[in-house]
């Protein structure tokens, strides 16, 4: 049950990934078509990099503002509003008549994607077990280059289509995943560690019970997972004010891996295939619809290469992935360089052989594995201040990118590719040396990991029916010969058993106007 319920949910909120990596794609296609360069009089390559990375401005800001947010309203009605909002934006892009009302509807839509991409990866996190985290982490992933592939075919049939509808078709797809995200979003429970950091205790349990205990409060494994986080809850927020400061103060070395792996996944080239693809395979000698389809088959392989981390990526762990993914991309962006340098009879198949061999490795590891170690490795009680920095990053360098492909493919050409390989150099190097290995490790022992704990004694682990916090093999670093703590030691009592909640007919009675908050569908 607990595996069918994590499963259902993060498939489902994948919806939200889904439309990032539908605006990421669509676009490439859109841009190169005739009836949209004469319905907006042949824009330039500068107006067309600021009209793709625009969407990433709208993202920056709500990606900065939705960590704040998600801690007040919580996780779903973060989802859901994101959801509305990228549904306007969409529609403005839908029924732009001019370039600024297609900017204008960017920007809008970016702001919905911010607030979904900073948020959804958060509450996958708080739902998934620690031995599925990486798994539904990587599925979720997977969702986001389902939407990049799905909007370049649908792009690619769309522009046999000989009228505008050719690119308005393409942009109306968007409001529809949009809004069946949005109505979906009724549909899933709250995340259970913000009900418990929010003091809706009750909720909590029915929430952790459906799924971690097939629907028994009673359940002794879902009492201890609540045990689990109300501890480090209650810990936590005996630290005091959680602010910006206090998080760089405390977690810097947290944060800075946070940042640099969303940061150095843009800086090692993704978007310059994800929205140029059709520039890049022109510039190889595919042209038209030609240049549109092998960017679609360039998207099935990047789909395909998502699904073996779902097998590995707990048994294998990151740092592995993300060394061997690094590795792979600097060697393919170095062919597709010296390939385009070499401009010879061969070379449109050898760049688009190495292209697929640079997105599918980017697809498993770097493109899953910066979304997946944010939220896993930060503190519950920073944990949507980091992310939203963490996601603030990949905007912040997507727009760069974004911006600066159709300039720098003019100014120097097939040595763009050996710029972004040289950032794969840089991203091995700073894996190697500063990130620690996370799989496994539950959300409530990532102090130990990091040796950065923030009270005087960790986070023990709770196995067992018992109101004690204490047992011989906690992480109290001051325990004597025998495994007891000295009585100086000692931290107050802790409230950490699972409150009473009242059953009728098998269903918890909690209050019909507090349903709405945690229980969606259930």
């Amino acid at each position: 049950m607990l595996i069918l319920s994590s499963y259902f949910t993060s498939v489902f909120v994948s919806l939200g990934v889904f439309l990032f990596g539908y605006d990421q794609g669509v676009m490439s296609g859109i841009i190169t078509g005739p009836y949209f360069q004469d319905y907006f009089n042949n824009p330039s390559h500068a107006e067309i990099g600021t009209m793709v990375a625009i969407l990433e401005i709208g993202a920056l800001i709500s990606s900065l503002a939705v960590g704040k947010i998600g801690d007040v309203i919580g996780r779903r009605k973060t989802i859901r509003y994101g959801s509305a909002i990228f549904f306007v934006g969409g529609a403005m892009q839908t029924c732009a008549t001019n370039m600024p009302m297609m900017m204008l509807g960017r920007i809008i839509a970016g702001l919905g994607v911010g607030a979904l991409s900073t948020i959804v990866p958060v509450y996958q996190s708080e739902i998934s077990p620690p031995h599925n985290r990486g798994k539904l982490a990587c599925i979720e992933f997977s969702g986001n280059i389902i939407g990049y592939t799905t909007s370049v075919w649908v792009d690619y049939f769309c522009g046999y289509i000989e009228s505008n509808y050719s690119w308005r078709a393409p942009l109306f797809m968007q409001c529809v995943m949009g809004a069946l995200l949005g109505f979906g979003s009724y549909l899933i429970v709250e995340s259970p560690r913000w009900l418990l950091d929010n003091d809706h205790d009750e909720e909590g349990i029915v929430v952790i019970a459906n799924l971690y205990g097939a629907g028994d409060i009673h359940n002794p494994k879902a009492r201890d997972e609540y045990r689990e986080i109300k501890m480090n809850v209650l810990l936590q927020r005996m630290e005091g004010e959680r602010t910006y400061s206090e998080m760089f103060r405390k977690y810097k070395t947290r944060v800075f891996i946070a940042m640099s792996a969303q940061a150095l996944a843009q800086l090692n080239g993704i978007n310059v295939i994800s929205y140029y693809a059709p520039y890049v395979f022109e510039s190889a000698g595919w042209t038209g619809h030609d240049a549109i389809k092998m960017t679609g088959i360039n998207g099935i392989t990047y789909l395909l290469s998502t699904i073996p981390p779902w097998y590995i990526v707990d048994r294998w762990g990151r740092r592995f992935i993300l060394l061997s993914g690094a590795v792979a991309m600097a060697l393919s962006l170095s062919m597709v360089s010296y390939f385009l340098y070499l401009d010879v009879k061969n070379t449109p198949t050898f760049v688009v052989i190495f292209v697929m061999t640079y997105n599918a490795a980017f697809g498993y590891s770097w493109g899953p594995i910066p979304w997946l170690y944010p939220p896993e490795i930060l503190p519950l009680s920073i944990r949507s201040k980091g992310a939203s920095l963490s996601t603030a990053a990949n905007w912040t360098f997507n727009f760069i990118v974004g911006e600066m492909t159709p300039i720098l493919q003019d100014w120097i050409k097939w040595r763009l590719y050996l710029l972004h390989a040289f950032f794969c150099v840089v991203s091995f190097i700073t894996v190697y040396f500063i990130y620690p290995e996370t799989s496994g490790v539950r959300l409530e022992e990532m102090d130990s990991l990091f040796g950065d704990a923030t009270t005087a004694m960790g986070t023990p682990s709770l196995r067992s029916e018992t109101g004690s916090i204490y047992r011989a093999t906690s992480p109290v670093p001051s325990l004597d010969l025998r495994g007891r703590a000295p009585p100086e030691s000692a931290i107050p009592p802790l409230d950490i058993d699972p409150p009473h909640v009242n059953m009728l007919d098998g269903k918890p009675q909690i209050g019909k106007a507090r349903d709405e908050t945690f229980l969606g569908g259930l």
